[in-house]
């Protein structure tokens, strides 16, 4: 039976609103699975939910949970100054920075139910669904090894990243995603040494293609590759 995602396009939406939507589908879901282990009577069995997040957030920084705070490179002053805000959150991975034109996903999957009990795969494929998406605007994505994320010129000294990733995966229910440099204003990654990587740039559609790239029009096949190469279907 193929699974079903419900899909939820949020907006321009504040980090933290955000964060804490994403929490209590997560909780709802890994609340589902404790009560499940305990639970003899298969009749009783609590059905967890799919659910894909896309949308956009205000100018914020935040700090994965291996990061380090240095590479925040400004002061609390000049964050607002320039309208951000900072968190330090419960996903993997270093600094990163979301602001309008960037594509934030947040996949709550129950992976165990209805997919895989592989966290990498599940990595791997979050970064070939971005993969085949810029391959539609004739770019070459590809992976930096070692690394997560997808990466322009990867294998050379050019490398640069246009899609970081970081995510929470716990009873094998993930939240947290990606963020895909559509249209995005590069100078607020000048703040931050993105993702710790200190010899690595950041770069987005826009600036590959020398245009302006709807967010929208990204939205919408992001959204299908995603479900075919997870091998899912969108709820109504």
């Amino acid at each position: 039976m193929i699974p079903e995602v419900k899909f939820i396009d949020l907006g321009l939406k504040d980090y933290k609103e955000t964060w804490d939507f994403q929490t209590e589908l997560f909780d709802a879901n890994v609340s589902k699975k404790i009560a499940n282990r305990k639970q003899e009577d298969e009749t009783l069995h609590l059905e967890t939910e799919n659910h894909l997040i896309f949308c956009e957030h205000p100018h914020v920084y935040t700090l994965g949970k291996s990061g380090s705070e240095s590479n925040l490179l400004i002061s609390e002053a000049i964050l607002k100054q320039l309208d951000a805000v900072y968190y330090k959150i419960n996903r993997g991975g270093d600094i990163t920075y979301h602001g309008p034109g960037q594509l934030v996903g947040y996949p709550i999957f129950d992976l165990e139910t209805y997919f895989y009990t592989d966290i990498h795969k599940y990595m791997r494929m979050l970064e070939d669904a971005i993969i085949l998406t810029i391959e539609a605007y004739g770019l070459k994505g590809g992976r930096v090894e070692g690394m997560t994320g997808v990466w322009l010129d990867g294998d050379t000294d050019k490398a640069r990243k246009i899609c970081a990733m970081g995510v929470k995966c716990s009873r094998w229910v993930t939240m947290h995603g990606f963020a895909l440099n559509v249209d995005t204003d590069m100078q607020y990654f000048n703040n931050i040494v993105p993702c710790g990587i200190v010899d690595k740039k950041v770069t987005s559609l826009s600036v590959e293609l020398g245009r302006k790239i709807s967010i929208d029009e990204v939205k919408s096949k992001l959204k299908t590759n995603l479900a075919q190469l997870f091998n899912y279907k969108y709820s109504e």
